[in-house]
């Protein structure tokens, strides 16, 4: 902030207007400014509103956003809060940053320069630091993303609060504070994190486990461009070349999944569902057992250590249904679930349960859909 500090007789003198934004330390080539925070109890009615960092990805917005502002709508109702969002980087930001407005977002905050054309985390976590310590928020919502898992801890430091990692569901008291549920010790447990005594709250959630946000009928957001000082985008990190690595495809945005479990024991069970796979246009999945086994490859793997989906339609094939699994696929619209075990846990949340022999049922459903592609 402009003359938010001064050199007094004795020591620099910190005005008012400072907002602890952590600009002027790293700026100083003297290394001669340095402050401390101390993490006391604050006063939560001064830290309102979700704030939601909105990731762009090749010059576009990363899909996680309308996840984070759907959710984050849901709660702001809840407590009468706002819902905001702030970008950086280069040019074109503030046109990505209108995009957003017709999903119901309030007001888009926007760092754009030049000199924030590739994510370096720590110039990236002063333009951020700035917006928050400008609107103090009480939440901040950010997408588990390699960029997001970078720069939230940075931010939660900073701010002397706590950060959740790897969120998979939010919740919202009426003291405004943030319920965060994150799986525990190996996912045998949905760990419930609350941050009751310090603001704003940090939390990284994973994409493909809420719903998008859905547009409104008359958006009345707006877009506000932020001041980017020149010390704002200086970096200790040096870009030297910029290589574009094409993303191998994985099963996050399939829309039909056939899943294998461990029960699945021979190269003749694993062909049968590849099959299935094959008559309905779906990618093949694997459990974690599976995995390990080398049947499968975690670029395909289903579950906490692996990846989350929501796709239209999925038959799990000999899987259990261990928490580990149903909690990155619970949000799939229907649920098929084949097991010879009655008692299964994936039939808890199967949308058809279908006990019998596994290779009875694959084969009978392959020969199905196939003569439906015929007719």
């Amino acid at each position: 902030m402009q003359d938010a500090y001064t050199m007094g007789e004795l020591s620099i003198e910190v005005a008012d207007n400072c907002r602890m934004c952590g600009v002027c330390v790293r700026s100083c080539l003297q290394r001669a400014i340095a402050f401390e925070q101390k993490s006391d109890a604050i006063d939560k009615g001064d830290w309102r509103d979700f704030l939601i960092y909105v990731e762009q990805e090749r010059g576009d917005l990363h899909f996680v956003a309308y996840e984070l502002i759907g959710k984050a709508r849901k709660l702001a109702a809840k407590v009468g809060y706002r819902v905001n969002c702030v970008l950086v980087g280069g040019t074109g930001t503030a046109e990505n940053g209108s995009k957003l407005l017709p999903y119901g977002v309030d007001e888009v905050f926007v760092h754009e320069d030049a000199g924030f054309e590739g994510f370096r985390a720590d110039c990236y976590a002063d333009a951020v630091a700035d917006c928050i310590a400008h609107t103090r928020p009480s939440s901040v919502l950010i997408g588990a993303t390699a960029l997001g898992r970078s720069l939230a801890p940075r931010l939660s430091t900073w701010f002397h609060t706590g950060l959740t990692a790897d969120c998979t569901s939010l919740d919202i008291q009426p003291s405004t504070d943030m319920v965060q549920i994150h799986p525990a010790f190996g996912g045998n447990i949905m760990a419930q994190i609350l941050i009751t005594h310090s603001r704003p709250q940090f939390a990284t959630v994973r994409y493909r486990v809420m719903d998008r946000a859905a547009r409104v009928a008359q958006p009345t957001g707006k877009v506000t461009l932020r001041r980017v000082p020149r010390d704002m985008t200086r970096s200790g990190i040096t870009v030297l070349a910029s290589i574009l690595i094409e993303k191998m495809k994985t099963i996050e945005k399939a829309e039909r999944i056939v899943a294998v479990g461990r029960d699945v024991r021979n190269e003749d069970g694993l062909e049968l569902c590849r099959q299935l796979a094959e008559a309905l246009g779906a990618q093949l999945a694997f459990s974690r057992p599976m995995v390990e086994q080398g049947v499968g490859d975690h670029l395909h793997q289903i579950g906490l250590s692996g990846h989350t989906v929501r796709p239209k339609l999925i038959i799990t094939c000999s899987v259990s249904g261990a928490i580990q699994f149903t909690s990155c696929m619970g949000g799939a619209e229907t649920i098929v679930a084949i097991n010879t075990d009655p008692n299964a846990q994936i039939f808890g949340v199967a949308s058809y349960c279908i006990v019998d022999d596994l290779y009875q049922v694959v084969l009978q459903l392959t020969q199905l859909q196939r003569n439906r592609k015929e007719d």
